[in-house]
């Protein structure tokens, strides 16, 4: 059950409250406390990161006019993009949501998985991608890799009141 505080956590005196004054939600507050912080979907999240991928890929070659260089930003997009697709879909695993300690290792393991996945297809670039350019992958990784921040920012955004 979720509960909040009725008053400060401290009082005028300094000293802490404890749970004398902390009351259970009522559904109408449960509610109001979801339509102002609503959860996000971390597919949501992955389909961001294929939008950033694709528009920093057009840029390198509308900035570069070098077609190996946005092919580079697009391979570094797709080293984040990839992972955390498989990431996503182990987390959203009906065997993932078990309970609690199914839940924690399964974060665990796939958080390793996309790691692991990630270190592999850079160590792979330059098999993957004719005339590599390695700050144009890396600009795409880097972007691609912090749109996390952006959506969770912006989740009223991502994310509208329906």
């Amino acid at each position: 059950m979720a509960r909040i505080p009725t008053q400060d956590f401290v009082d005028e005196d300094g000293d802490f409250n404890g749970t004398e004054n902390i009351r259970p939600l009522t559904a109408e507050e449960v509610q109001q406390l979801r339509l102002q912080q609503p959860l996000l979907s971390i597919w949501r999240v992955v389909f961001a990161q294929v939008l950033v991928g694709l528009a920093v890929a057009a840029l390198t070659w509308l900035f570069t006019g070098r077609v190996s260089a946005a092919w580079s930003a697009a391979y570094g997009a797709l080293s984040v993009v990839l992972p955390a697709a498989l990431f996503a879909r182990g987390l959203t695993s009906k065997t993932s949501s078990i309970n609690s300690g199914a839940a924690v290792f399964g974060f665990l393991l796939w958080e390793m998985v996309k790691i692991g996945l990630t270190v592999a297809m850079l160590f792979a670039a330059t098999r993957w991608v004719k005339d590599l350019s390695w700050p144009a992958m890396l600009v795409g990784l880097v972007v691609t890799m912090k749109v996390y921040w952006v959506v969770f920012a912006w989740r009223k955004v991502f994310h509208p009141v329906a």
